[in-house]
């Protein structure tokens, strides 16, 4: 079982927000630790970003690329808030940089020569208490 500390040094994390009705809805993401608190990102507009707006419950579990996740491995409680203000966005890229490096800075190249930016928001997640 990964504990929160540890879920910041994972390569991908399974990150599960809820839909009105309690349905659970995973997706895979990058995650960058932020002092005492994770952080990702996302495309504005996204379900989990709509789902966050409404309730800020998240379930957060190690996973694989493609979203896998170990057998055995409990999710860890947290919550999401949603930002978009240019200085918090600068500092997550930069820390998204510093993790994921030359991975990283590939993507959002490409994103910005092929003209593709997409309005990007953070998410930053608290342990649940």
């Amino acid at each position: 079982m990964a504990t929160w500390e540890q879920l910041g040094d994972e390569q991908f994390v399974s990150m599960t927000t809820f839909r009105r009705d309690g349905t659970p809805v995973p997706t895979t993401v990058w995650v960058a630790r932020d002092g005492d608190d994770l952080v990702v990102t996302t495309m504005d507009g996204t379900g989990k970003v709509k789902r966050l707006r409404r309730t800020p419950r998240v379930e957060l579990v190690p996973s694989s690329r493609t979203g896998q996740v170990a057998a055995g491995e409990t999710p860890v409680a947290a919550e999401g808030v949603v930002f978009d203000d240019g200085a918090g966005l600068d500092r997550l890229r930069s820390l998204l940089v510093e993790k994921y490096g030359l991975l990283a800075r590939t993507m959002m190249l490409a994103q910005k020569v092929t003209g593709k930016e997409p309005k990007r928001v953070g998410i930053r997640l608290r342990r649940a208490a």
